[in-house]
């Protein structure tokens, strides 16, 4: 794996180059609120323990979505251990969309088959530690705040009032797995915890810092210590890079061989065993979710910079 730093310049012109792939995506229509995002956005940060190159419009703020599921995995397993996270959740990949339903029909019992789906990082967000639905986004933030040293990232409510007026299908998710005890509590309480959570908003230069610091075994390259024990930082990491760009993963593990982490808001996060953590925002999306020219960016990075994490 080549960690060689990459000058401004060049990444600007690399990204300009693969601008015309955000045409083959479209906008996500099931959230009006990410609907009315820029088309045309496209920033990219990269980070290791001494550099970060931005360019585009890496200062742009944007909501994770299911970017954030890596970090309330992460978050989670500090809390609860592994034995009980992966007692509701399991740890194979799916061929179906993060949306599915019919796989918890399917499985006995019926636990998600893994936490990128959002069955499964609905389950993993009630396991994060605190009485009450605000203590829960408090400790999340808190978190992120710590991973980034950025104390400002907050929350986006407009965001998080559009996808609580359309959160029907996650509704239904939650109130199943209760039915099945896989888990327990206010539904309503624990879905606004989740939509608060996706609704997060950083820009690419912190999300390449969690990057980062996922990459190198949890640790802060500041400070020195680990914010997340390795062993949570390597499973982290398998489960980007088996399940993190929802079913598509498989392809993009060959393509690109890196652990990485979509959200439809656009969002991509990247993160190397060096220490290079790459963030990238790009709202038009493919077919599977994942955005069309984030998507083409990682690949067409690691495959220049030799990055895949299986040569």
């Amino acid at each position: 794996m080549n960690s060689l730093f990459i000058e401004e310049k060049e990444l600007d012109a690399l990204m300009k180059s693969i601008q015309p792939y955000a045409k083959k995506g479209s906008m996500p229509e099931y959230i009006p609120e990410l609907n009315k995002m820029d088309p045309d956005l496209f920033g990219c940060a990269i980070c290791n323990e001494d550099s970060m190159t931005a360019a585009g419009d890496a200062d742009y703020l944007f909501t994770l979505q299911s970017v954030s599921k890596v970090i309330s995995l992460a978050l989670s397993l500090m809390d609860q251990g592994e034995e009980v996270v992966f007692s509701k959740v399991g740890m194979e990949p799916t061929g179906d969309p993060f949306h599915t339903i019919h796989a918890l029909e399917e499985e006995k019992p019926s636990k998600p088959l893994n936490p990128m789906i959002n069955a499964g990082a609905i389950a993993v967000t009630s396991l994060i530690a605190g009485k009450s639905g605000e203590e829960k986004i408090g400790r999340l933030l808190t978190f992120i705040h710590e991973l980034t040293g950025n104390p400002a990232i907050s929350i986006c409510e407009k965001t998080a009032r559009s996808e609580k007026e359309n959160a029907d299908l996650n509704r239904a998710l939650s109130y199943f797995m209760k039915s099945h005890q896989v888990i327990d509590g206010d539904m309503e309480s624990l879905l606004d915890v989740y939509i608060k959570q996706c609704s997060i908003q950083m820009n690419c230069k912190d999300l390449a810092r969690i990057g980062s610091i996922i990459g190198k075994k949890g640790r802060d390259p500041n400070s020195g210590r680990n914010i997340i024990p390795p062993r949570i930082a390597r499973i982290v990491k398998t489960f980007m890079v088996t399940c993190g760009m929802y079913n598509a993963s498989g392809e993009f593990a060959i393509r690109a061989g890196v652990p990485a982490k979509s959200g439809v808001s656009g969002a991509m996060l990247g993160a190397l065993p060096d220490g290079t953590g790459i963030g990238i925002i790009s709202p038009p999306l493919d077919k599977k979710g994942n955005s069309a020219a984030g998507l083409k960016l990682l690949e067409t990075l690691s495959q220049k910079y030799k990055w895949s994490i299986f040569t």
